[in-house]
């Protein structure tokens, strides 16, 4: 509980999280404000979540910089001379910062659904299944997985320019330009964490809906629950092959 409190203390007195809190939450209900009034139709479930990935790239870097700037300042190292065990004062940030990530998530998708109902008030808006939950809910369960993976590659890299842009070229470019491999792109694409992530909050909707309605929508094969395991997998393989990198070397 006690590395627990200390790294909240962290994450809570510098500027840059209370920032990219601010700017993904604006950026999420923003999008959300923006399609519900510019849209003749009225707006639908997923539409309101249209945003989330703008939000959750924000985020990312907000867990980027929770432990690159440590080893900037190197602060880490005072850290870890007073606790000698590295991996439980990563899993402590990493636990921390994880559960806002997640916070964030919820009160961003939940405030997106908010302001689209008091923009269009005529709209059927009501979480009344399976899908709508999860669709709303499930943001906050996508953004905790991203912040891990922030968080495993920033350990991994130790720098902040170079963990913030491997995190966004990756998440926005790269997993788009896989398709683009003759024959086995597609193939490899429906494997790649953040295409699964928005299995888990596109797939298996109640009435189909178009591009461009609401978050991408995903290839992959695999169930929604199913997929959530994987993104949710492939974050814990990544933070564990950082934890054991952290133990290995210098900090």
């Amino acid at each position: 509980m006690t590395l627990l409190a200390v790294e909240r203390i962290k994450l809570f007195t510098t500027r840059s999280p209370l920032w990219c809190t601010l700017v993904a939450l604006v950026v999420t209900v923003g999008f959300a404000a923006m399609l519900s009034g510019a849209s003749d139709k009225a707006p639908t479930i997923p539409m309101t979540q249209f945003g989330y990935s703008f939000g959750m790239v924000v985020i990312m870097v907000m867990a980027a910089l929770a432990i690159t700037t440590e080893y900037r300042f190197g602060t880490i190292k005072s850290t870890f001379q007073a606790v000698p065990n590295r991996s439980a004062a990563l899993l402590a940030k990493t636990t921390v910062v994880t559960l806002f990530a997640a916070l964030i998530g919820l009160i961003a998708a939940f405030g997106s659904l908010g302001i689209a109902k008091l923009i269009r008030s005529d709209a059927d808006l009501g979480l009344s299944t399976a899908y709508d939950w999860r669709a709303v809910g499930g943001v906050g369960l996508i953004f905790a997985g991203a912040a891990i993976i922030a968080l495993a590659v920033g350990i991994l890299v130790r720098h902040s320019a170079g963990a913030i842009a491997l995190v966004l070229i990756y998440s926005q470019v790269v997993e788009g330009l896989i398709q683009l491999i003759p024959t086995v792109g597609d193939d490899i694409h429906k494997w790649l964490p953040f295409n699964v992530a928005d299995k888990f909050l596109t797939g298996n909707p109640d009435t189909p809906f178009r591009v461009g309605e609401g978050p991408p929508i995903s290839d992959s094969t695999l169930s929604p629950w199913w997929a959530l395991a994987y993104f949710l997998g492939f974050a814990i393989v990544l933070l564990i092959i950082s934890l054991v990198t952290a133990n290995k070397r210098d900090a």
